[in-house]
């Protein structure tokens, strides 16, 4: 009896690597970039940017022209205006820069709103994927360093479970 239990508890180390470890991977950059909601984001962000270019734009131009009005006519004007004139420009500089800096913050900010959809619907999709197919990990291929053959790429049950191609 004791031959039998120490027999069984040898034999049960090869049982464990005898199962078969189910590990696969999804790219995920090409499932979001083939999902619509990613080119409607692109198609919102693309819009948003135009919207603040025009706006810097325009205040360039209006910068750029009291700059040369100032240039043209700063011989002929007294001390005061002068100095009231390069308080406009230094003020006009400052709002351009403030205007970058919220427009900057604006735009990261409606990009995170826009993307955090497609990230857990995504995720979502992954983890289906990963329990109807009994799956132990579900890796990006962009992070793992090592792959061997046994490797499931998972990413077409992702895209078919998104409904995509």
């Amino acid at each position: 009896m004791k031959k039998l239990i120490i027999f069984l508890l040898m034999m049960l180390p090869l049982g464990v690597f005898a199962q078969e470890s189910k590990i696969a991977i999804v790219n995920t950059q090409e499932v979001i970039q083939a999902m619509p909601e990613f080119a409607t984001m692109q198609k919102q962000m693309a819009d948003m940017e135009a919207k603040y270019k025009n706006e810097m734009q325009v205040m360039n131009d209006e910068y750029t022209k009291k700059y040369s009005d100032f240039i043209a006519q700063q011989d002929s004007l007294t001390e005061n205006i002068k100095m009231r004139r390069m308080q406009e420009l230094e003020d006009m500089q400052q709002r351009t820069q403030n205007f970058i800096q919220i427009s900057r913050q604006d735009f990261d900010k409606k990009q995170g709103e826009l993307f955090a959809p497609i990230q857990d619907k995504l995720k979502k999709a992954i983890d289906e994927v990963g329990a109807e197919k009994g799956y132990i990990y579900i890796l990006d291929p962009q992070i793992v360093l090592f792959k061997g053959n046994a490797a499931v790429d998972a990413t077409q049950f992702v895209k078919a479970k998104l409904g995509i191609n």
